[in-house]
């Protein structure tokens, strides 16, 4: 065999063995929370898996695991992170958030307050990222705050009433801190915030916000420590790409409430798409009818690795 010719077999056979995610220099992160383990249709985390399975994303952020979390980890063939104490088995049907990876879990991220903020580092490609799960409370909820009579003074200062406000000033140290730090190691934050976003209440959007630009705090706070709303980033337009995640019927209520923000030098978002249907009824992905087991929306985001 003349030299050239060994040569490029020796290459052809290099390239077909060598792991095809390890030259990927994209990512494609999943955020997604489920309701209840998908227990409340027939057969839901299976579903959920299926669903997982069409849109085969490389990292899952996922809310109200509740226990499901190592079927759909099985069933999707992906590693499982639970957020909660190293002792708490896995199947535990208390614990809300978890985290699912095609690649190797890092070094464990715990916070005081698991059942709504955690993470893990997981190296792709030589790079370390954190990873953070999150869900914020619901309350306050308006499903139209604009109807409420409330200047945007008042509606800031409604916004910061009950149980959703408390959550975010408790874990913004977390936030603050890794924040800081994403130089050296990026991060990525998504969940269930259960807020709507500065970034849909602007100019744009006024005459369907009874002329309201409302800089919501909840997003507005993840945006002054650099973070980017990666939906909105790949997305910039709220009226053509609204991006829904939360969507009830018989009620005037769809909004984005869904969420996957990152910081970093070494990642930027390079696409971005929203998933929702109706719960219990069929969502159509890859030509597939599956039925939705939840009553939130999915936020997938692709990065690349710069």
């Amino acid at each position: 065999m003349k030299q050239s010719k060994l040569i490029l077999f020796i290459g052809v056979l290099f390239f077909l063995n060598f792991p095809i995610h390890a030259q990927k220099n994209t990512f494609k992160v999943m955020a997604w929370n489920i309701l209840h383990g998908g227990n409340d249709i027939e057969n839901g985390p299976e579903n959920v898996g299926k669903i997982i399975n069409e849109i085969n994303p490389d990292i899952i952020l996922m809310i109200e695991t509740y226990g499901s979390g190592p079927y759909i980890a099985k069933y999707s063939n992906l590693n499982f992170h639970l957020v909660a104490s190293k002792e708490t088995p896995l199947n535990d049907k208390s614990v809300n958030l978890s985290i699912y990876s095609k690649y190797a879990f890092g070094k464990r991220i715990d916070t005081e307050f698991p059942f709504y903020l955690g993470g893990i580092e997981i190296p792709i490609n030589g790079k370390t990222i954190r990873f953070f799960t999150n869900w914020f409370h619901y309350l306050p909820w308006d499903n139209e705050p604009e109807k409420m009579g409330k200047t945007v003074e008042q509606l800031l200062e409604w916004e910061q009433t009950e149980s959703r406000h408390k959550m975010i000033k408790k874990v913004l140290p977390y936030l603050k801190k890794f924040a800081a730090e994403t130089d050296s190691i990026p991060m990525i934050f998504g969940g269930d915030m259960n807020t709507l976003s500065h970034l849909d209440w602007t100019k744009k959007t006024k005459k369907i916000h009874n002329n309201l630009i409302v800089p919501w705090k909840a997003t507005k706070i993840l945006d002054d420590l650099g973070l980017i709303d990666s939906y909105r980033k790949e997305n910039s337009n709220p009226k053509t790409y609204p991006g829904i995640t939360w969507d009830k019927k018989g009620r005037n209520d769809s909004h984005r409430i869904d969420y996957i923000f990152y910081k970093g030098k070494s990642i930027k978002s390079v696409k971005s798409k929203s998933y929702n249907a109706y719960f219990n009824e069929p969502i159509t992905i890859n030509n597939k009818k599956i039925i939705y087991p939840s009553d939130h929306g999915i936020v997938v985001t692709t990065f690349k690795l710069r």
